[in-house]
């Protein structure tokens, strides 16, 4: 995902901003202490939680040290080396070509609490998925852990900000002088993201009760994922705050919240964004030029009320509308609204198929050999499956509907027919969640095998 049109517009001062809101929204703000060591010259974009005891999903983006605290990698021992940077695969829905790969690593984990960490990453991974639409789609997706072994239990920051763990990716409460930004060394999670055979997103669980997280939501230049979530592994709202940060960086969603009364942020006049969730439009507007949210126009949102235009949004009070009053992307232990849903449903897609060819396209078959393939099965209360469809030279063959076998017998080639044929299997996603053709387009694959008989 590419940055948000949105956010790339902060100037300094609103960086400045933002900064000052994230400080002035509750419990959790700087108190004088030691000076944080000199920032490294390059410096990363995170989204910072919103306070505890609120229900605001964020609290504005700060600029931070990629490489956080900038200290030495942690010396193991000769037994700790030897499971530091096992890879497991908890989560098996099939090959990593054909699906969205989330890669968990710990942080703070001593080798004997690594079976603490596995159970914490299954348990964080059943957090989101109880969240639509990951709930329908889980199928879609692999989960990996990665073993990060800390010689130091815990993180740096908790209890307190004097509190110093030596930990393996280096996570740390305070960051940015903010209590609840819990951030990290990118480089160190990239060495360990590597490990995993692909990374599509990557989860930092802090073995850590303490609330916070941060969201690292630009793309990797080198490893290809969408982005970072950190979050205490022990934290009942973590998960919320993950599942957030996913609609950043999956969904490419912008932040539906605002900063009433913080200078610069009164109202919005820039030029209308690219994200799918906010725009300059009220919904007469939308309507008329057929924008944006348009389509969901006057239904009903499973975050409450009707999909509309309410103003205020993108950190913006004014000039700024998002589709509904209060979806996951303002308000935490909302669900996702119908715009969002959709959205999130597009990003699942960029990253994974909806069907694995089990017998290689493209190859030729004969006699009783098969054409083979894999189709997730989507848990949706609807009942809402994955349909497929086959053909023969682009005739399609109704009585094969839904098969994901086919036998070159099957198919009825006469007697002394030389000639190869065509076979052909299209497996699409017709969900009622999907109303933008564009992106309805992306939610099929085929494939296709020579056939003689």
């Amino acid at each position: 995902m590419r940055p948000s049109p949105l956010r790339r517009t902060l100037t300094a001062a609103g960086v400045a901003a933002a900064v000052t809101a994230a400080l002035a929204a509750g419990p959790g703000t700087a108190a004088a202490g030691p000076a944080q060591p000199a920032a490294p010259a390059e410096r990363v974009e995170v989204e910072v939680p919103g306070p505890e005891h609120g229900t605001v999903a964020g609290s504005g983006h700060v600029l931070v040290p990629a490489a956080g605290r900038d200290r030495p990698a942690s010396r193991l021992s000769e037994a700790q080396a030897r499971v530091d940077g096992t890879v497991t695969k908890t989560v098996d829905n099939g090959p990593t070509a054909d699906r969205l790969d989330v890669v968990v690593i710990g942080d703070g984990y001593t080798a004997g609490e690594l079976p603490r960490f596995h159970a914490d990453a299954r348990a964080k991974w059943a957090e989101i998925a109880a969240v639509e639409p990951y709930t329908t789609y889980q199928g879609l997706f692999n989960v990996w852990t990665v073993d990060a072994v800390s010689r130091e239990s815990g993180v740096t920051g908790d209890p307190d900000r004097t509190t110093v763990r030596d930990t393996a990716l280096g996570s740390f409460f305070w960051c940015g002088d903010i209590e609840r930004l819990l951030c990290v060394d990118q480089d160190k999670v990239d060495a360990y993201a590597a490990l995993a055979p692909e990374a599509d997103l990557v989860l930092v669980l802090a073995n850590s009760a303490k609330y916070g997280g941060a969201g690292y939501n630009e793309p990797s230049q080198t490893l290809g994922y969408a982005g970072i979530s950190t979050a205490s592994a022990g934290n009942e709202k973590s998960g919320q705050v993950a599942v957030h940060e996913t609609g950043h960086s999956l969904g490419g969603l912008a932040d539906e919240y605002f900063h009433p009364g913080t200078p610069g942020y009164e109202r919005y006049t820039g030029k209308e964004p690219a994200d799918p969730n906010v725009s300059t439009l009220d919904a007469a507007r939308l309507a008329e030029r057929r924008a944006k949210w348009y389509r969901w126009l006057g239904e009903e949102s499973p975050d409450g009320g009707t999909v509309g235009a309410y103003e205020g949004g993108g950190y913006f009070t004014t000039g700024l509308y998002r589709p509904t009053d209060n979806s996951l992307m303002r308000v935490l232990d909302k669900p996702f609204n119908l715009p969002g849903v959709e959205a999130m449903i597009a990003g699942f897609y960029r990253h994974a198929r909806p069907a694995t060819a089990l017998t290689p396209a493209g190859t030729t078959l004969r006699g009783d050999r098969a054409a083979r393939i894999a189709v997730p099965r989507l848990t949706a209360s609807d009942g809402h499956r994955l349909t497929v469809r086959w053909s023969l030279d682009g005739r399609e063959l109704p009585r094969l509907a839904g098969r994901t076998e086919v036998r070159v017998a099957e198919l009825g080639l006469r007697p002394g027919d030389l000639r190869a044929h065509r076979l052909s299997v299209t497996v699409e996603d017709r969900t009622d969640a999907v109303r933008d053709p564009a992106v309805a387009d992306t939610l099929r694959t085929s494939f296709d095998w020579r056939v003689r008989r």
